[in-house]
């Protein structure tokens, strides 16, 4: 496989905070978004040739005008030649970035836009919400007629890995906590007050081992990032976010056919990923990893070589992964504390990520921050995808 290291870069990132906006139509946010990014960039608009806008999961018909290019009528763009949805659930953002950087790459386009907006918390009722998740990605055939859905599909990736390794359940509650701190900080946040594990383990049961707590909520909100070659970004902006490495690995469709509850693909995914980038895990000063659940946010962590395996939640309830620590982690607050806003989840890590290379994420700037690494995961966590950025090419 040929490498993409240091050849395209993130030069403009967009978002608008994520919450309940009854009022506003979800075209709004992706405008915002896509407004800022733009600017953020330093570009003309018109420079924009190429946009990939990616699924709203509340409404197939406003999805479909995304795909028919309102975007690109709505902002007035003139020279775009080609506007295409990409989609893959939660990593749809890796995977449209993956797609871009092809893109200019070989020569196809010089500036392509990436846009997320979605309204999950006022667009679709609370039914319909819970419809929705009970069945995206879960086999019609052979596990939604036995009432799969996802906390149940947490809670069995939990059991087994609390069995397998010996984690605590003060340790898997010390994830929400963990991303809680850094929300506090973030003012794109829903979730801005402090928590503690006890508030966390004293939440009702929703699927044993899994409290209230340890789950996501529903919201509104848009994210956009824009991508261009490593030459052109380096004429824009001191700090590009120059994409190094990716790798990825498809595990399954039916949750019941993944092989390791407790391990899916990360660990080829995070292999690839580091290998492309010519560094290694102990080289990465923030960590952006996917959070839909606490489990989730263990796994991969470990997966991909950040601690050994067992070892991330104490790394959670010690405080490394906190403001200050170690090794911060989640540092928008994730779907955990950001809130869940469909394949936005994975867009606003990917955001964080470039965020914290270009010396740009405020309160929450991770001092000398030179790479971090984002995980980004589909569906019922059945693919894993691994991208490293920075702000030198090593």
């Amino acid at each position: 496989m040929s490498s993409n290291r240091g050849k395209t870069a993130i030069v403009g990132i967009g978002e608008i905070p994520t919450g309940r906006y009854p009022e506003q139509n979800a075209i709004s946010f992706a405008l915002d978004a896509a407004r800022m990014a733009i600017a953020d960039a330093g570009i003309a608009k018109d420079e924009i040739d190429f946009v990939i806008p990616t699924t709203a999961v509340f409404s197939f018909q406003f999805s479909n005008e995304l795909t028919t290019c309102r975007l690109v009528e709505e902002l007035g763009l003139k020279g775009v030649s080609a506007n295409t949805t990409v989609f893959s659930g939660g990593s749809s953002s890796t995977n449209a970035l993956r797609i871009a950087s092809a893109l200019i790459e070989t020569g196809r386009a010089r500036n392509i836009l990436f846009v997320h907006c979605e309204k999950l918390g006022t667009g679709v009722s609370t039914q319909g919400g819970i419809d929705l998740f009970s069945t995206a990605g879960i086999s019609m055939e052979w596990e939604v007629p036995y009432g799969q859905h996802y906390s149940t599909v947490a809670a069995l990736a939990t059991q087994r890995y609390k069995h397998e390794t010996g984690t605590t359940d003060e340790e898997l509650s010390a994830v929400c906590v963990s991303n809680r701190k850094w929300a506090e900080l973030n003012p794109n946040a829903f979730f801005r007050k402090p928590l503690t594990v006890a508030e966390v383990m004293g939440s009702k049961m929703l699927a044993t081992p899994l409290r209230a707590k340890h789950s996501n909520m529903l919201f509104d909100g848009g994210a956009a990032f824009i991508v261009t070659s490593a030459e052109r970004a380096r004429n824009l902006t001191d700090k590009p976010a120059y994409v190094l490495g990716e790798g990825g690995a498809v595990t399954h469709f039916a949750y019941h056919q993944e092989p390791d509850l407790t391990r899916f693909g990360w660990a080829k995914a995070g292999r690839e990923a580091f290998a492309e980038a010519g560094i290694t895990p102990a080289d990465i000063n923030v960590a952006e990893i996917y959070d839909s659940y606490p489990i989730f946010q263990l796994i991969a962590f470990e997966e991909i070589g950040l601690c050994p395996r067992g070892e991330a939640g104490a790394m959670h309830l010690h405080g490394d992964t906190w403001p200050g620590g170690q090794l911060p982690t989640t540092t928008d607050g994730g779907m955990l504390s950001k809130g869940h806003t469909g394949a936005g989840g994975s867009v606003s890590l990917l955001v964080e990520a470039a965020r914290q290379v270009m010396g740009r994420a405020g309160q929450r700037q991770v001092p000398n921050c030179r790479f971090a690494v984002e995980t980004a995961v589909g569906g019922t966590y059945m693919d894993a995808q691994v991208t490293i950025l920075g702000n030198e090419i090593p």
